[in-house]
């Protein structure tokens, strides 16, 4: 057990360490590379607790996909961060106000939990056994059984925000040539076809 908490300790210290170099950091590749550092650590607790799925789900997803999508977008972006510093000073005050009233809400949804009755009754809840349920079929289990309608409702919302994105970024410039089926079904054969007769041993 001693070895166990020296160990959560050290993965939890990690964490908030790279927390904070993600956003001290200057350098936006720099925040990235930080931010993988807190994805692993945050897999080990998990691990420490037991969830291996959750963790595997963290590194291959968030390291995997996302935390090395967003490293490329940076690194291929050319980005003025002399120009980004410049307005920092100048949206501190409307990013303080949005992180308070964020911290408020944390605040009252916390106290709310911690003095509701709930509080005790999920805490007190008894663990199902690693023996008879593993935590992929008990996730799956409360995902598809209690949750199903917010899960589902948690990918409509997703698909609503790839679509918007698409369209956000979609730009139409003049003088690109683009491909327009009805044109090319309405189209004549006489328009795009022309039958010539070659003679024998000639060319055309």
């Amino acid at each position: 057990m001693i070895i166990q908490g020296l160990v959560f300790y050290l993965f939890a210290a990690l964490a908030i360490a790279g927390g904070v170099l993600v956003i001290s950091a200057k350098n936006p590749v720099h925040s990235v590379l930080w931010l993988i550092v807190v994805f692993f650590n945050a897999a080990g607790l998990f691990l420490l607790q037991g969830a291996e799925f959750l963790a595997m789900v963290l590194v291959v997803v968030y390291v995997g996909a996302v935390a090395v999508l967003f490293l490329f977008v940076v690194m291929m972006l050319d980005i003025n961060f002399v120009q980004l510093r410049q307005g920092f000073l100048h949206y501190l005050p409307s990013g303080a106000l949005v992180g308070i009233v964020l911290l408020v809400e944390l605040a009252v949804v916390l106290v709310g939990w911690a003095v509701s009755g709930e509080a005790p009754k999920s805490l007190a809840a008894p663990a199902p056994e690693l023996a008879k349920m593993t935590n992929t079929e008990a996730l799956g289990h409360i995902l598809y059984t209690q949750y199903l309608y917010l899960f589902q409702a948690s990918g409509v919302v997703l698909l609503i925000a790839m679509i918007g994105s698409i369209l956000l970024t979609l730009r139409h410039r003049p003088g690109t040539r683009h491909q327009n089926i009805s044109r090319q079904v309405d189209r004549h054969p006489k328009d795009t076809l022309e039958i010539r007769k070659v003679p024998s041993g000639g060319g055309i």
